[in-house]
């Protein structure tokens, strides 16, 4: 290991673009892979941002955009022990009319304002949870309100769903939606809008949530309602959050796209550092040659070059972490959120670091094809 590190530090201008390379592939991966789960933790917004701990929807739902209407009479099979009292919550798409006359989706979420709701997102204030006691108001999300979304000036603002005039009486940060945008609002304001289309929900709603009295106990709370009630879905909070960022990845165009160019990514880095690292080796062809006509085994020039791939998978990640943070920060100042988790840091590292011994491994090709004799003459 030495031995090769320090024939990286002669020959480092020769092995400077396979560093580069090895950089570059891990920057795309992390950055690609980080926008990705960005993203679509923004499919999840309803079930990160609300306290409940278990979710109970309409049989199959794959999203909580795409829940359908379930009877409220439901609410008693969640009387058990250790289940808090259950709240309704509405949800569903409907159609908002700005004020130029044109319209656009939108999701309209209704759910009890009290203080203490389990099923109203955290970003909406006391304050804001009792302006929107009053019929008819409703709050979204800043980057919301621009002329291409809702058309939206301010607090005090109109607009119309499914023909039914709403006013504004907040405006929070932190809720963006990826497809349309979110509408918030009390339940009976949601009742009146979403009746509309959905004469159903007189007596019904889109979900029951409910708080438990821990995480353990909401887990066995839904295999009990699962067993006992194959005709309707339950989840802990957890899991509906992740079930909906993956029907969103691996169900939807946008998803496929954005996965696409993440396995492109790898790929384009992986060629790169493979080609580099050949080149470089073959560079090195004569010393090898000089080497192997000393009477050094070959197999110890193999271990030596996938000793000099290891190390410069090693420095190459090393040196894109920083670039990967400083380009995520770059990101969540333009509006565009980049997770960066342990997991994510570390798989990017393990699999930058596989591509580099595997480029090692192709680069054998050609310590195989040195013959010491045609090289030394």
């Amino acid at each position: 290991m030495s031995y090769a590190l320090q024939t990286l530090w002669h020959e480092r201008s020769r092995y400077a673009a396979g560093v580069g390379a090895v950089a570059f592939s891990a920057v795309l991966i992390a950055l690609q892979i980080g926008l990705l789960l960005g993203l679509f933790e923004i499919t999840s917004i309803p079930v990160d941002h609300t306290t409940a701990d278990i979710w109970v929807g309409s049989n199959g739902a794959p999203s909580v955009d795409i829940g359908r209407p379930i009877p409220t009479s439901l609410i008693a099979r969640l009387d058990k022990p250790g289940v808090g009292m259950p709240e309704f919550l509405y949800l569903a798409f409907a159609e908002w009319k700005k004020s130029d006359g044109t319209s656009v989706n939108c999701v309209v979420e209704g759910s009890p304002v009290n203080p203490d709701s389990a099923a109203c997102v955290t970003e909406i204030t006391p304050e804001i949870r009792a302006a929107l006691a009053e019929p008819m108001t409703v709050v979204v999300d800043r980057s919301d309100m621009s002329s291409d979304r809702l058309g939206l000036a301010g607090i005090g603002s109109r607009g119309k769903i499914n023909g039914k005039e709403v006013r504004v009486v907040g405006i929070v940060s932190g809720l963006k939606s990826l497809a349309a945008p979110w509408i918030f609002c009390c339940q009976t304001t949601a009742r009146e809008l979403l009746g509309v289309n959905n004469p159903k929900y007189v007596d019904h709603s889109t979900y029951l949530l409910a708080r438990c009295t821990t995480k353990e106990r909401a887990a066995e709370v839904v295999s009990e309602l699962r067993s006992e009630y194959p005709e309707m879905s339950a989840y802990t909070s957890e899991e509906f959050s992740t079930k909906t960022r993956v029907y969103w990845l691996l169900r939807t165009k946008a998803g496929l796209a954005l996965g696409y160019a993440a396995l492109l990514g790898l790929l384009v880095g992986s060629l790169i550092t493979a080609q580099t690292l050949y080149s470089a080796t073959m560079g090195s062809a004569k010393e090898f040659a000089t080497l192997l006509a000393l009477g050094i085994p070959r197999r110890k020039i193999y271990r030596m070059v996938l000793a000099q791939s290891f190390w410069v998978g090693v420095i190459g990640v090393s040196l894109a972490y920083p670039a990967v943070w400083t380009l995520s920060k770059l990101a969540e100042q333009a509006g565009t959120r980049v997770v960066l988790r342990w997991e994510i840091l570390l798989g990017t590292a393990a699999v930058t670091l596989i591509t580099a011994m595997i480029a090692g491994l192709f680069a054998l090709r050609s310590v195989r094809q040195i013959e010491p004799m045609s090289l030394l003459r």
